[in-house]
């Protein structure tokens, strides 16, 4: 027993060099997903988590613990840190998770999806998401931990990695950086070297012994060393890695990765990158929501704002820190609104039917809210209502809001006197098309004030020069709201409301008029049922719209409506002695969408064409998942018919005896016959075969035990005639073995063989105790 200690003291103090090289292995790769997240502290989270959960495992391993229980004391590690940083005191004595505990966890995960379903890149890490990151660097430490030390397979263990380095290339279109997968790749390589190291120090350490006894070392070594053999796999992994970032983002914007059925919203929660065709283009409507209003005109009812542009200069929501202490009890007042702006007081009763979102529907600007179930907060600036652990599933609440009736008059005479932090969202990024500007400036022409402007760059967009479409976008391949886009559709003239809002807004940035995006909701259409007492109105899946917002001094953000054919045109967007030439009918309506029936066609039919191709990319991904299933549960059995195949086709050439026996006592262990460090090639035989009827077998046992006897301890050129083993013998051995097994120990060894990783599973039953 004092031999088998020894190696456990071996094993804990040679393996602390391997641990750290997993360590800055997992902390290089985690530095990958900077593009995608906002600051460091979520680096941090998971830097700590994965050392704390490696470190741990060395530990364990040190104090000589069963190989196959290191993983679940690391596991345990994992949650013991989970439930102090994210439990909020619910585990027992601050450390045992609890029920409670299980319970915030779940809330965190269901608002850590929530939060990477709706927020853009770079991400702000929420709570939720810091949770499910710390949670995937534990998990990936643990499985990292029992691939390169445990089962002794650290080149495997590299592909873990680049599951965190992959996710840049799987959500940007600009891919993981190049300089980092260098990164990853050195530390791989730091990895390979000190495996090798490792396994040298072991072999020095412990001579043979056991099972690798049966290995021969011959005095010339053929094939590359260990130094250029780790140069060798890291370059592979390099090249590896460099071809995936390469060939991701083109995956990832196939309809087969992006299809979803249930659009972008309704069941999916709302995309910050408006991706919002697949929702007008759906055949059917959906009921998102309904309500009741006592206001004179009903509202527009609004999710988020957009006011900034992301590396791809698409538009995104900006951020800033979440005040918890904003309560949606008492809303703020509207940044920019004076007292001499007139205003009704509104009250609003909202039912949820279909929306699962962590944005609330309200009008703008709200002044406070009741009935919510859960956790809301508001913006400082955009006085959205968010939340980061609740959801609009199913709630019904009250909203007290104002409706602002400025004049004409007064949004003409604001002047620009814009504060500091209103001024930044009066410029465009100095990639934008040149051709944006300059249509801008030719549309406002002989405008002196920026309302002048607004109304006359409402009424081009709304002119008869451009038409509602949600086909064309796709046909011609301009689809989105990036800068790029709005100078193609400025060509096109066709497209849908988040072109034209978009290209409204963008244009007056161009002309220093500060302007972002709203997304939400049209009023919808009203119903003869009653709600709350007064008329229902019902809002759908095609009632989802963007529209531009554009500031003024004293008055605040002010909407617009620039979409032709869709929403109505608030009254102090049409100027004083002005002629509005998009519409000939009233204002009213517009709140109608297209009647063109041709256009409607199109639209279906485009629809049903875009719902059979989501349809196929969802048996598709089905497919794919399953077959990557079965591939994992073949892996084993793959990998272990590849050996024995290398193997008997080396005997056949006339290699080492070692090669057979190596083969036949991998097999035993396949089988279930356990094999102790001391035991001899001839006691292993004796036990797999000592029955009588096991006679016609010993003899091709009995010639492949004096080739392995021969090849050891007789000398190079005594008796060569004994020293090849025949792969019949051997082919004869392992069949003995197979049909003296029971079916269901035939299929274990099939699908789970125990030579892969004997270290794992331990001593097998009936395995000889192991002599002092």
């Amino acid at each position: 027993m004092a031999r088998d200690q020894s190696r456990f003291a071996e094993r804990g103090t040679t393996y602390w060099p391997l641990t750290g090289a997993l360590v800055v292995l997992l902390l290089t790769a985690c530095m990958a997903l900077g593009p995608v997240l906002r600051n460091s502290a979520w680096w941090w989270g998971m830097a700590v988590t994965a050392t704390v959960v490696l470190v741990s495992a060395a530990v364990f391993r040190r104090l000589r613990w069963p190989v196959s229980v290191v993983p679940v004391g690391a596991l345990g590690v994992l949650l013991v840190f989970l439930t102090v940083f994210f439990g909020d005191g619910s585990g027992l004595l601050w450390v045992i998770p609890t029920p409670t505990t299980l319970e915030r966890f779940g809330d965190l995960i269901q608002a850590g999806e929530l939060s990477i379903q709706q927020q853009a890149v770079p991400a702000v890490p929420y709570p939720g998401i810091l949770f499910l990151l710390c949670v995937g660097a534990g998990a990936i430490a643990i499985v990292l931990d029992t691939v390169a030390i445990t089962l002794r397979a650290p080149a495997i263990a590299g592909a873990l990695v680049l599951i965190p380095v992959a996710v840049p290339a799987l959500i940007t279109t600009s891919g993981t950086d190049i300089l980092q997968l260098v990164l990853v790749a050195a530390a791989y390589l730091l990895l390979l070297r000190v495996d090798v190291r490792t396994r040298r120090a072991a072999e020095a350490a412990n001579p043979d012994h056991g099972r690798s006894a049966a290995r021969s070392f011959g005095p010339d070594r053929r094939g590359p060393g260990p130094v250029w053999g780790s140069l060798g796999v890291a370059a592979i992994a390099i090249v590896s890695a460099l071809v995936l970032s390469a060939a991701t983002p083109a995956l990832s914007d196939t309809s087969v990765i992006n299809s979803r059925s249930n659009g972008v919203l309704f069941g999916n929660g709302v995309s910050p990158l408006i991706d919002l065709g697949q929702d007008l283009r759906r055949p059917e409507e959906t009921l998102a929501l309904h309500y009741s209003s006592d206001a004179d005109e009903h509202p527009y009812l609004k999710l988020l704002t957009l006011d900034t542009f992301s590396d791809d200069l698409e538009w995104v929501a900006g951020h800033g820190p979440i005040n918890k202490g904003n309560g949606v009890d008492d809303i703020g007042s509207a940044p920019g609104l004076t007292s001499r702006i007139e205003r009704t007081k509104t009250t609003t009763d909202v039912q949820i039917d279909n929306v699962i979102s962590s944005w609330l529907p309200v009008p703008y600007p709200a002044t406070s809210i009741s009935g919510l179930a859960g956790n809301w907060t508001w913006d400082d600036t955009a006085l959205t209502v968010s939340s980061e652990q609740s959801t609009t599933r199913n709630q019904r609440y009250t909203v007290k809001a104002i409706a602002l009736k400025p004049t004409a008059a007064q949004l003409r005479d604001a002047g620009t006197d814009y504060p500091p932090d209103i001024a930044a969202l009066s410029s465009v990024p100095a990639a934008a098309p040149p051709v944006i500007a300059s249509t801008a400036k030719e549309v406002t022409a002989g405008t002196t004030n920026p309302y002048d402007a607004a109304v006359a760059l409402q009424r081009y967009l709304r002119g008869n020069d451009f038409a509602y479409s949600t086909q064309a976008p796709i046909d011609q391949n301009y689809d989105g709201g990036s800068l790029g886009v709005i100078a193609k559709f400025l060509e096109v003239k066709k497209g849908y409301c988040i072109h034209f809002a978009s290209t409204m807004a963008v244009m007056a940035r161009t002309l220093g008029i500060p302007a972002r995006l709203a997304l939400g909701y049209l009023p919808g259409e009203s119903q003869e049922a009653a709600f709350a007492d007064r008329t229902r109105w019902d809002v759908s899946s095609h009632d989802l719209h963007t529209w531009p917002e554009l500031y003024f001094p004293s008055v605040g953000w002010v909407p617009f409506e620039p979409t032709t054919g869709r929403g109505s045109i608030p009254d102090y967007a049409l100027a004083t002695g002005a002629t509005d030439t998009s519409t000939s009918a009233p204002a009213a309506a517009e709140d109608k969408r297209p009647t063109n029936q041709g256009l409607l066609d199109a639209q279906h039919n485009a629809a049903g064409s875009s719902q059979a191709q989501g349809a196929l990319g969802t048996w598709l991904q089905t497919a794919a998942i399953v077959l990557g299933i079965v591939v994992l549960l073949l892996a084993p059995l793959l990998v272990r018919r590849g050996i024995r195949f290398v193997r008997r086709r080396r005997l056949a050439r006339a290699g080492p005896p070692s090669l057979a026996w190596r083969e036949f006592v991998d097999t035993t262990l396949d089988y279930g016959i356990g094999i102790s460090d001391t035991e001899t090639p001839r006691h292993l035989a004796d036990r797999a075969f000592s029955r009588p009827e096991d006679s016609a077998v010993r003899e091709s046992l009995e010639r492949l035990l004096v080739a392995v006897e021969y090849e050891r301890y007789a000398r190079p050129d005594a008796h060569p005639d004994v020293r090849t083993a025949r792969v019949a013998d051997l082919d004869a051995v392992l069949r003995a073995l197979r049909i003296r097994a029971s079916w269901p120990v035939r299929l274990r060894a099939a699908l789970l063989p125990r030579s892969l990783w004997p270290a794992a599973f331990g001593p097998a039953p009936g395995t000889p105790a192991v002599s002092a």
